[in-house]
């Protein structure tokens, strides 16, 4: 059969995604088995406003490999496909575009911008999901959802109104974070802590009825000017007589209490804390406790009101910052400064640095739902985190302290609040505005300007999308999903409101595993971003090695950080090279054969001594050693990738395919056939060898498809004899009018009952003899056109079996004029030796093969040559500048190097040694 020498990634990526979607293979409709096993998976719905980046890679890579290893089993899987309408994000996007044409979203008007926000995401929006289908993501795309979907919408509108009926949901004045460029509130999950070197002052309020004054210590002297009191611990000594007793403000006309509260830590400054309850989460929590009037002196664009003093009016907040320390140093208030390193809250979008403001916001309760979550945790364990530690812990750490969630947000792209007020400020939520005018009994109602947090229709994600509140079939079949796959930065974002969401509208968890992925680093170990300029786009990478060895390289990630190298890629492209020829090399030698689904059966039957003959003509008790280890290393292959992917273990599935396929089929079973399979002459023999070889290669690209679909693909579709017989039962009559695809193929299944641990063992016998044969030839230099002679002893007579059965084998890979077996080892002393399992031993006779003086010599300019090197790299480690300036790699690599090169001294000693 032809075949291209050369492997064309994208022509491959090209031409069968297409078809597997036109023929409908990602909808779990095309399962025909009533009672197959479900498999449902959701996925993480990436940014309208994003294109694809190696986190959405990695997850939609370990994502897809699940789901197509699950179709495989027979499973009916849905992973379902969908976009967040992202509301800052997008709305950013859009105004930008706006602003080159010199307007504003307020020139347009709400109605107006919306339907521009609607234009660019039909003409700009939703790239990632072209990006997915060159990935090979094999998502329902006749189920993709949109969170602003009408279906989608109706359900958040469902959910607010009940959360509200409820009493869970409530309007109210509170502390929020408020984004002075993004003129919006954030939760406390959307603000970002950077460490910064600042400057803490060190301020003086006089007493009003004495002599002294209280020193405070403040990073943000501007605030003063909103303070209501100062705080101190009722533990303090130093501060017991001054509870009670009355300050001057600075600045202000305003007399300020002294009050006790356990909260003051007495190590932070002074130990006395100013209070300013509008302008700080902490100090509105004391005011609450205290009753104390809350002052806003800073307002929506972080600059100050008129309640902060005419002086101060209008100032941006760090003018207004140095003005106050001016004043303060100006009336001998001003104690002193010093450098200070403290955490400063920023807008993760913008950066910008948040301003706590008292704000009327739509708020929901978290004490019930957090409940829900947590009993779900502590009783069932669910969900099952994986890596259990330490998301578990730190998951439910985060439920037990959780706040309520501010809920609304102050854009126009989102899902609208559905609350009215009447024209005397009643609040009617709705589902509609025809329920709300019919609920007030009023046609003047005004909707709420303010939209929904994304992550509030986010958190229905799991069951929104199959249809609810509707009870539809898919609600039914495929909730609870099966496994969330997510990165770490979202548990709290995300995974959890999930959960909580999940439990109060379906009373059930919205999946029962989440596998929390490591994070791709870039080559210095720092996270990819935008700010830093350090991603790698996988679209290039795609392009250089094709999508399945990238797809390899990423489902190696698994759980853990990894610096991302190239070099890897690369490997793993030369692997699939490697699949590539193994594949045109069993094609070209593939006339008269054809891929037997039963091949196996015939050798299982030998070792159970039940059968007399196989298909091919064959006696089956005369099956060699080989094609009966390849059998037992299939099926222990199979059966180790099925449980590493149960367990989630990505990267253990990765290289256990890898040593199969590379080593165990490659370099061993094909070496061991060829003889059979490239004969010259037509025979039953030949034949059988053939199908026996096609067999293997058949069962073994399907084990790869999941991680490597594209290029498994291509060659299943080449191999001689596939159809509809080779497909998994439950895909059978759906596909009876469809080309035949590996993808609906049957899983390989790993049955124990064809796994031989003692033919292992003699194959491993076989193949530690010929290597160490083939050492020596290398080390000893001899002729690879060279014939030599073997002499091994072995002192077990099963060993001594297993070699006198294979000699014309070893002969033929060792190029041997002679192999001798015997029991015990008699060998010239001019030979090189090796020890083999088994206590057994093999000496190739040195006597005319080389030239003992000239190799001595040879060998002893090589020992000097490491001993020199060996000198240099201790030098450099004993160098105290080198190992404290160097990074960790390059020091480790250095010992690695050391560690190879006594090793190696060693051997050599030990061939000289040989050679007398």
């Amino acid at each position: 059969m032809e075949i291209p020498k050369q492997y064309d990634p994208k022509q491959a990526e090209r031409n069968h995604y297409e078809r597997w979607e036109n023929q409908g293979c990602f909808a779990p409709e095309i399962n025909r088995d009533e009672n197959a096993p479900v498999f449902s998976i959701a996925i993480p719905p990436p940014n309208v406003t994003g294109s694809l980046h190696m986190g959405h890679a990695l997850q939609h890579t370990m994502m897809d490999v699940l789901t197509r290893y699950k179709r495989m089993c027979g499973y009916r899987t849905l992973w379902m496909p969908g976009m967040d309408h992202a509301g800052i994000s997008t709305q950013l996007m859009v105004s930008r575009e706006l602003k080159k044409e010199g307007l504003t979203r307020h020139d347009l008007g709400r109605e107006k911008f919306i339907e521009r926000v609607w234009k660019w995401k039909a003409e700009s929006g939703g790239q990632i999901t072209k990006q997915m289908r060159r990935e090979g993501a094999s998502v329902d795309w006749s189920r993709e959802k949109f969170t602003m979907d009408e279906d989608l919408s109706r359900a958040v509108r469902e959910v607010f109104v009940r959360l509200y009926e409820q009493g869970m949901i409530y309007r109210g004045n509170r502390i929020v974070n408020w984004c002075p460029s993004d003129q919006t509130v954030l939760s406390d999950l959307e603000v970002q802590k950077d460490p910064q070197l600042g400057k803490l002052y060190y301020l003086r309020y006089p007493e009003k009825n004495g002599d002294r004054t209280v020193t405070v210590a403040t990073t943000r002297p501007e605030t003063m000017l909103g303070d209501t009191a100062v705080a101190v611990n009722p533990n303090d000594e130093r501060y017991r007589d001054l509870v009670g007793t009355t300050l001057l403000l600075p600045l202000t006309d305003r007399e300020i209490p002294v009050v006790a509260d356990e909260f003051v830590d007495p190590e932070f400054g002074t130990g006395a804390v100013k209070v300013t309850p509008a302008h700080d989460p902490n100090d509105y929590d004391m005011g609450v406790r205290h009753s104390l009037a809350q002052i806003v002196v800073i307002d929506a664009h972080a600059k100050m009101t008129e309640e902060a003093g005419a002086d101060f009016a209008g100032l941006d907040r760090y003018k207004a910052r140095a003005k106050v320390v001016e004043k303060f140093e100006e009336l001998g208030l001003l104690e002193k400064v010093v450098d200070y390193e403290f955490s400063i809250s920023k807008c993760e979008r913008c950066r910008t640095v948040i301003e706590p403001l008292i704000s009327m916001q739509w708020f929901l309760r978290m004490d019930t739902l957090r409940v829900l979550g947590l009993e779900l945790m502590e009783g069932f364990r669910k969900p099952r985190f994986v890596p259990e530690v330490p998301y578990e812990k730190v998951y439910a750490n985060w439920l037990e302290n959780l706040r309520d969630w501010t809920i609304s947000r102050q854009l126009w792209w989102g899902h609208q609040i559905p609350a009215w007020y009447t024209a005397e400020g009643e609040i009617i939520v709705a589902r509609s505005e025809e329920e709300a005018r019919a609920k007030a009994g009023t046609e003047e109602l005004t909707q709420d300007p303010d939209v929904l947090d994304t992550w509030f229709s986010s958190a229905l994600w799991p069951f929104s999308t199959l249809g609810w509140p509707e009870e539809t079939d898919d609600l039914k079949t495929f909730y609870p999903t099966s496994v969330l796959v997510t990165a770490r930065d979202i548990i709290f974002l995300w995974v959890s409101r999930m959960v909580m969401m999940g439990m109060q509208f379906m009373g059930d968890r919205p999946f029962d595993d989440v596998f929390v992925t490591g994070t791709i680093l870039d080559k210095h170990g720092q996270r990819m971003s935008k700010t830093k300029m350090n991603g790698v786009d996988p679209l290039e990478v795609f392009d250089k090695y094709g999508v399945d060895a990238t797809r390899l390289t990423l489902a190696s990630v698994g759980a853990s950080d990894t610096r991302w190298n190239e070099k890897q890629v690369e490997s793993y492209r030369n692997f699939a090279n490697k699949i590539w020829n193994a594949a045109r090399f069993c094609l070209m030698n593939s006339e008269g054969a054809t891929v037997d689904p039963s091949w196996h059966a015939h050798l299982v039957r030998d070792e159970q001594g039940n059968a007399a003959g196989d298909d091919h003509g064959q006696d089956a008790r005369a099956t060699s050693l080989h094609d009966r280890w390849i059998v037992s290393r299939l099926n222990k292959t199979a059966r180790d990738v099925r449980k590493a992917l149960g367990d989630y273990q990505f990267h253990e599935a990765v290289q256990t395919l890898y040593h199969f396929f590379w080593d165990d089929f490659c370099d061993w079973y094909i070496e061991l056939t060829k003889s059979d399979v490239t004969a010259e002459e037509p025979s039953a023999q030949r034949d059988a060898a053939r199908t026996r070889l096609l067999s293997v290669l058949e069962q073994a690209l399907r084990l790869l498809h999941p991680f490597m679909p594209y290029i498994t693909e291509e060659l299943w579709q080449r191999l001689p004899g596939v159809s509809q017989e080779f497909l998994h039962p439950a895909y059978r009559e759906a596909t009876s009018t469809i080309m035949p695809t590996i993808m609906l193929a049957a899983y390989p299944e790993g049955n124990a009952g064809l796994i031989n641990e003692d033919v292992e063992w003699e194959m491993q016998a076989l193949i530690d003899l010929i290597s160490r044969v083939r050492n020596i030839r290398s080390e000893m230099n001899i002729k690879p056109s060279e014939p030599v002679r073997l002499l091994i002893g072995a002192p077990h007579e099963k060993l001594r079996s297993v070699f006198s059965a294979n000699t014309n084998q070893i002969r033929r890979l060792v190029r041997a004029s002679e192999v001798a077996v015997s029991e015990t080892l008699a060998a010239p002393r001019a030979s090189a030796r090796a020890v083999l399992i088994g206590g057994a031993e093999v000496a190739v006779p040195l006597e005319g093969l080389i030239d003992f003086e000239a190799e001595r010599s040879r060998l002893g300019k090589e020992k000097e040559k490491l001993r020199a090197e060996s000198s240099k790299l201790e030098a450099q480690l004993a160098n105290p500048q080198f190992a404290e300036r160097a990074p960790a790699e390059k020091v480790t690599e250095i010992r690695a190097r050391l560690a190879d090169i006594v090793q190696r001294t060693a051997q050599l000693d030990q061939t000289i040694e040989n050679l007398g």
